[in-house]
């Protein structure tokens, strides 16, 4: 292949970037937000609701997303006009997004819970005793080095979303994937590996980025802490 067609190839597979990016930005929010109530439930040992965040996240934790997608888009639905309530009109992207944030947030708040955990207690302690109330002892010591604790396992699970999305195209999202398959199954199939190559090199700078990213607030996170 010549310059021109990789670059027509790239171009044409770059077209369904932003419906990922959108997929990825929403399902990260809404992770991001369940796994941090999820954290707070485990913390906190919430009666009844603990253990039905224990056993939410093994769920989660131990099967895999396409089936969790599955359930999401076939058997959610179904279950809901249980009910009388009826989602079955929804648009497709609303179901992706759901069951990423879903899966994503039970990883993400074993994230947060062991940031939270690697802060000595001997610090809470040293809070309390020179009079600090516990919300400003939660702002000033614990999240700024739960934070920065978590930074290398939140750059993993980002980097899992954004690899996580190539499964959409099973339930007929034409985002990056859905778009190789498409030119894929217009040629016919020729051109298969010049096509994988692409969406390779693309969906491994995404990855490059995020990694970028939190490498510089990782080292801007190193400066001495001051409360």
């Amino acid at each position: 292949m010549s310059a021109t067609q990789w670059l027509d190839l790239f171009n044409q597979v770059l077209q369904q970037l932003p419906i990922t990016l959108v997929m990825i930005i929403s399902a990260l929010i809404f992770a991001i937000i369940l796994g941090l109530l999820l954290t707070m439930i485990r913390i906190k040992q919430t009666p009844i609701l603990a253990p039905c965040a224990r056993i939410y996240q093994s769920f989660m934790r131990s099967t895999p997303l396409l089936l969790q997608l599955f359930l999401v888009y076939f058997a959610l639905p179904q279950f809901l006009l249980i009910f009388h309530i009826n989602i079955n009109h929804f648009d497709r992207l609303f179901f992706i997004i759901l069951a990423f944030s879903l899966h994503s947030a039970a990883y993400l708040s074993e994230v947060f819970r062991a940031g939270y955990l690697s802060v000595e207690y001997s610090q809470i302690e040293a809070g309390l005793s020179v009079g600090l109330s516990y919300p400003r002892i939660l702002k000033n010591i614990i999240v700024p080095q739960a934070l920065r604790n978590s930074i290398p396992n939140l750059t993993t699970q980002i980097i899992e979303l954004i690899k996580d999305t190539s499964l959409a195209f099973t339930i007929g999202i034409i985002d990056m994937m859905g778009q190789v398959q498409l030119i894929i199954g217009n040629n016919y199939g020729l051109g298969m590996l010049e096509v994988y190559i692409v969406i390779s090199i693309i969906y491994w700078m995404l990855a490059l980025i995020v990694q970028g990213v939190f490498t510089l607030i990782n080292k801007v996170s190193e400066k001495p802490y001051q409360a």
